[in-house]
């Protein structure tokens, strides 16, 4: 995306305002972490708005390069409500929508579950419950990471394999490797149904939406900008706090 069309500023590949503790470094080792060589994932931005594009749209593009992904996110982070990627394996032909580059989208095709050729991850969030549109606080913050290692201690002790643990800035993701086809007969719904009929509380829950294979999901070393940066409700980047050696 042409950055003197989109308002942001020339930062020499830094905008002000992007985090400053490592977020494009971030972006990197989790794409490269998530993503088999030379797959395919759209990026997309939700609620984007520039000085020069005032009202919030949608951004997207398909990449298949990780720092060319890093680069175009750590741009459009401070701009955008939340900055998400798809896991699961996108049909390579979606690169030729936009190649390793991002522009605003209206009527243009997002990727669709038909766009998917095979599951790869099996993604477990756990959010804390507060009202819609804002962050969450610390301590809902906090309880939201507990429980998802909660849950993951309870999935080993079945011989689950170890996940990815990461903070979605509002509160925590398990990422687990799988094998599946794009119809799996409803076997992820029914284990996210499964968890969330176990582990939900008065302070967090399981999404039990997150099962479709097109499923966007928070881009890590990018921010959570829910409602206003206050201080009991800080905006947070999104990290990987622990991961398997395979």
């Amino acid at each position: 995306m042409d950055q003197h069309n989109t308002g942001w500023p020339d930062t020499g590949g830094r905008v002000a305002g992007a985090p400053d503790n490592g977020g494009f470094e971030e972006t990197v080792r989790a794409m490269r972490l998530i993503l088999e060589p030379g797959q395919v994932t759209e990026l997309r931005a939700l609620g984007v708005s520039t000085s020069d594009y005032k009202r919030p749209h949608t951004v997207s593009g398909y990449f298949d390069d990780a720092e060319a992904l890093a680069r175009e996110a750590e741009q459009l982070t401070p701009y955008a409500n939340g900055v998400y990627f798809i896991p699961n394996v996108v049909n390579p032909a979606l690169l030729a929508r936009a190649e390793n580059r991002v522009r605003p989208v209206g009527q243009e095709p997002l990727t669709s579950d038909k766009d998917i050729v095979a599951r790869r991850w099996l993604l477990v969030d756990i959010d804390a419950k507060r009202p819609s549109g804002i962050s969450s606080t610390n301590s809902e913050h906090d309880a939201a990471i507990t429980k998802a290692r909660q849950i993951r201690e309870v999935l080993a002790g079945k011989g689950w394999p170890q996940p990815i643990l990461a903070d979605s800035g509002n509160g925590a993701h398990l990422m687990y490797r799988i094998d599946l086809p794009v119809d799996d007969e409803g076997l992820v719904k029914r284990i996210l149904e499964g968890l969330s009929l176990q582990f939900d509380d008065e302070h967090s829950h399981v999404d039990t939406t997150v099962h479709n294979p097109a499923r966007i999901w928070k881009l890590y070393g990018t921010l959570s900008r829910k409602g206003d940066d206050v201080q009991d409700r800080p905006h947070r980047m999104a990290r990987i706090l622990e991961a398997p050696d395979a």
